[in-house]
């Protein structure tokens, strides 16, 4: 078996296996995604959907489709260039990474729809300048 134990071949069927919780999340930030940047195109990518400009902007990666050995927790947005945004509030969690900054939604309560459209415009003007 690869590094991934499932393979989706629609985001539907993505959203089919993800627990509740996890899709609630998923569907909030997919919502916001396509109401900040309406050209955005949405595709599967590792098993997870990803959000593409120019280049690859976004995605959304929910702990329950797993990557590596490391265990995840809660609902990921990842900014493919978080590296080349501003984020003078450290909204964004770098931990290890050099270039994908994320930040995770363990409850769709957390999420703070003004902040998350903020950093997406901020992941749009940085895909439009590459």
């Amino acid at each position: 078996m690869g590094i991934q134990p499932v393979n989706f071949h629609s985001v539907e069927d993505f959203l089919s296996f993800i627990p509740d919780q996890e899709r609630e999340i998923v569907e909030r930030l997919r919502q916001v995604v396509f109401d900040c940047i309406p050209q955005v195109r949405e595709k599967l990518a590792y098993n997870v959907p990803f959000y593409y400009g120019r280049r690859r902007i976004c995605f959304i990666w929910p702990a329950s489709v797993p990557w590596g050995a490391v265990p995840l927790n809660g609902v990921q947005l990842g900014f493919c260039s978080g590296h080349l945004m501003r984020d003078e509030l450290n909204w964004l969690e770098h931990g290890n990474r050099k270039q994908v900054y994320i930040k995770t939604f363990k409850k769709v309560d957390e999420i703070d729809t003004e902040m998350v459209r903020a950093y997406l415009f901020e992941a749009v003007r940085v895909d439009d300048d590459k």
